[in-house]
């Protein structure tokens, strides 16, 4: 099976196979009728899926000048109304076989409503129930802690977010290029990424081997990198971690801060730097880790922190910025000697159900 770090190591190409073919993939596969009378888009996503959605999310809104939504499908099933014909739905689960995710998607079906799915599997239950399916454009990612998959969902729907706004007269040619130009020159930028975060990892390693507590902080779209490290070192590292957005932080979660908390920023070099690097000035008098990931350049550099120096869109930066959490959480995974490849409760999904095989509709 591979790794987490084998997946990472994926990426470039994953990328540059959607980046070129993004039309078949997506443009030949949404019916875009409602293009004129379009007033909102609603993502049904949990887990890292849902943490990749808030990555594309700020860029897809900006391009499309209207509100997009990121719900959790047992909520959505279960206890809320969703009827909007002037509404774009979509449901995403990569492996396909989340039960919450599909039983939205029945319903769904069954109230002759259309949503469209996101997945990567097509011999999964949510592949077989759906009527309008997208491929994510990668196979199946074997390691069930997903790293390379997440990354592609932040792509598939920044991707998916141009072409409507092609359709609908939101971007212009020129626009809709630079767009693409931008996400091509991160694309060719991966590799030297991942260099660059496993030689700040490897750096790193031991002096994260003893942190008690990880609290990742970012806003805009690196608001899902953050959620996204939450998850991921609790899955792998299996210790305290949390993924906060700038001000959510600061309006309350700061005052629960410990000495020895390990606090990483993901700055996307954007309109709320300001707001971030005042709260570290407050944080570095009273924690004694606070570490930065920079998309692009900062004089404010220490030895601790990591600079990309990408020059881009702020929004496009969860396209990269992601990368060294991913691969810190597996190593550090690796170092406390966890088995990824076993599940630590090999009864939880027999019991919970959470996790259907097949499905019957």
């Amino acid at each position: 099976m591979k790794s987490i770090a084998d997946y990472v190591a994926l990426e470039p190409e994953f990328y540059q196979s959607i980046l070129d073919h993004y039309q078949s993939l997506f443009a030949d596969q949404i019916d875009l009728n409602i293009e004129k009378s379009l007033q909102s888009i609603v993502i049904f996503a949990t887990g890292s899926s849902a943490n990749a959605a808030y990555g594309a999310r700020p860029l897809m809104s900006k391009i499309l000048k209207i509100p997009v939504y990121i719900e959790d499908p047992s909520m959505a099933a279960n206890y809320l109304h969703y009827n909007d014909a002037n509404t774009l739905y979509f449901a995403i689960s990569q492996g396909g076989e989340s039960y919450s995710t599909i039983h939205l998607v029945e319903q769904f079906i069954k109230k002759n409503r259309t949503i469209y799915t996101l997945t990567s599997n097509s011999n999964s239950p949510i592949y077989n129930i759906s009527n309008h399916v997208l491929s994510m454009g990668m196979p199946v990612e074997e390691m069930p802690y997903v790293s390379a998959g997440y990354s592609v969902i932040i792509l598939d729907l920044m991707l998916i977010a141009l072409i409507i706004g092609q359709k609908t007269g939101c971007l212009d040619k020129q626009q809709f290029e630079s767009y693409l130009k931008q996400i091509q020159d991160i694309t060719t930028s991966l590799p030297q990424v991942i260099l660059q975060s496993q030689s700040w990892v490897n750096h790193h390693l031991r002096q994260f081997n003893h942190a008690k507590r990880v609290i990742f902080i970012g806003y805009g779209a690196t608001y899902g990198v953050a959620r996204e490290g939450e998850t991921k070192f609790t899955e792998t590292v299996r210790n305290t971690a949390f993924g906060k957005e700038l001000e959510e932080y600061m309006h309350g979660p700061y005052l629960g801060l410990h000495p020895d908390d390990y606090i990483i920023f993901i700055e996307p070099k954007g309109l709320l730097e300001e707001r971030a690097v005042a709260l570290k000035t407050f944080l570095n008098r009273y924690v004694k880790q606070v570490i930065t990931l920079y998309a692009q350049h900062s004089n404010s550099i220490t030895e601790h922190d990591l600079n990309f120096d990408i020059h881009c869109d702020e929004l496009l930066t969860s396209l990269f910025m992601t990368i060294p959490i991913h691969l810190l959480s597996y190593q550090l995974s690796q170092l406390k000697g966890h088995n990824l490849e076993k599940s630590t409760y090999p009864e939880f999904d027999e019991i919970t159900k959470s996790k259907i095989k097949r499905v019957t509709v």
